[in-house]
């Protein structure tokens, strides 16, 4: 990972680990996010994403290391800190009782920068009705109060626990559109945990890894688009067929990650093999065409293991 200039770090861990009694739900954590960066958090369940969330907000306390917002540790954030991160949590708890307007008005009195040419803009992308009670509010109407709410205080690191898990297409698409319009307005940091990887693949720029509550990828999106490839291993022209002359013991490449092997061709999932590629096909008398990997499959290879 090439590491900014220290000064423009807005969320970092450093060896951060955390357990519950003898549950470690993470071990020797280490990252940095600079400013204007949208990493994508990415996991199994029970991986640690979420509690790495809370340690950075300074919810939980480190077991070793430390996690810090701006420099600061996260158990040390004072009003200053707290007022420049927006957080969405996986489920958020406001006052039922309240409308939608009556929570914006009471939120918005400790936010001196609270934009509210910002607030009305989503309020109508997310067809949100602020008349409403929050109790009688549907799961995806929470969830929209939620995000208008995190974000309309112009924060410079935003928190985002499974942001779109309620919502429906039209409103995530309104999401991931406000959040490149922040991008350009104000450059915060954004960390975003999410299971749809699809969502994350077209959003982010950065991707972090968690698998077992420690770091397996830490990487630019580009630049694991370029390394990853599935290979569909044919008969090169002439060729009967490659059933005979290939089997599964075949493939032991180093960089390939995981295989599928049937008797009229392969399908083959390969990490920084391109320039293999004109050599493979001319030893085992085959062609092969190469397609873009999808996150979900890297992800897949990642946590699941595969030929090593």
């Amino acid at each position: 990972m090439n590491h900014p200039h220290h000064d423009q770090i807005v969320l970092a861990a450093e060896q951060l680990s955390k357990s519950f009694g003898d549950r470690a739900a993470l071990l020797g954590v280490t990252f940095a996010v600079p400013r204007g960066r949208v990493v994508g958090l990415i996991g199994r369940n029970g991986s640690g994403k979420t509690t790495l969330l809370r340690c950075l907000q300074g919810l939980a306390a480190p077991s070793a290391g430390r996690a810090t917002a701006f420099g600061v540790d996260g158990l040390s954030l004072g009003d200053a800190e707290l007022a420049r991160i927006g957080v969405v949590h996986q489920e958020s708890r406001f006052v039922p009782w309240m409308s939608g307007r009556a929570h914006l008005e009471f939120v918005r009195t400790f936010y001196p920068r609270w934009d509210n040419a910002r607030e009305r803009r989503l309020v109508d992308a997310f067809e949100l009705d602020l008349r409403q009670r929050i109790g009688t509010m549907s799961p995806g109407a929470v969830q929209k109060l939620a995000i208008v709410t995190a974000i309309c205080h112009r924060p410079e690191a935003i928190l985002l626990d499974e942001p779109a898990a309620s919502l429906d297409p039209p409103s995530r698409e309104a999401l991931f559109t406000t959040l490149f319009e922040l991008l350009r307005e104000d450059e915060p940091a954004i960390l975003i945990s999410s299971h749809q990887l699809d969502d994350i693949e077209r959003s982010v720029d950065w991707i972090l890894c968690l698998d077992k509550g420690r770091i397996v990828r830490d990487e630019a999106i580009d630049s694991l688009q370029e390394r990853y490839a599935r290979w569909r291993v044919l008969p090169a022209p002439g060729r009967a067929g490659i059933g005979s002359g290939l089997r599964e013991d075949s493939f032991v490449q180093p960089w390939i990650r995981s295989k599928l092997v049937e008797p009229n061709g392969a399908l083959l999932v390969v990490e920084d093999a391109e320039p293999e590629r004109e050599s493979f096909e001319a030893r085992h008398g085959v062609t092969v065409d190469a397609q873009p990997l999808r996150l979900a499959e890297m992800f897949k290879v990642w946590t699941r293991g595969g030929a090593q």
